[in-house]
């Protein structure tokens, strides 16, 4: 299995979208700033992941998620969250 994951940065709010094959393993990376990409925005908090069976179909699914129309999915999906 290969995991789409959505994080949010408790810093700025902002979200970043990503895939992997070990999503724990990811999760802990990112939030010990050992990813280059989130380690100025940490801590995070992971609020959507998706499962894939393959790593072409989770690759499609985040580059659509890193969309405008993925975005809007994203924050209607988790909007009860993001609300409180």
């Amino acid at each position: 299995m290969f995991y789409v994951y959505v994080l949010q940065s408790k810093q700025d709010n902002k979200f970043y979208t990503g895939y992997t094959k070990n999503l724990k393993l990811r999760f802990d990376g990112h939030n010990k700033g050992r990813v280059q990409s989130t380690k100025n925005r940490l801590p995070l908090k992971l609020i959507y992941y998706e499962a894939c069976l393959n790593q072409q179909d989770a690759t499609h699914r985040e580059k659509y998620l890193k969309t405008y129309y993925g975005k809007a999915f994203i924050k209607k999906r988790v909007k009860s969250y993001l609300t409180g």
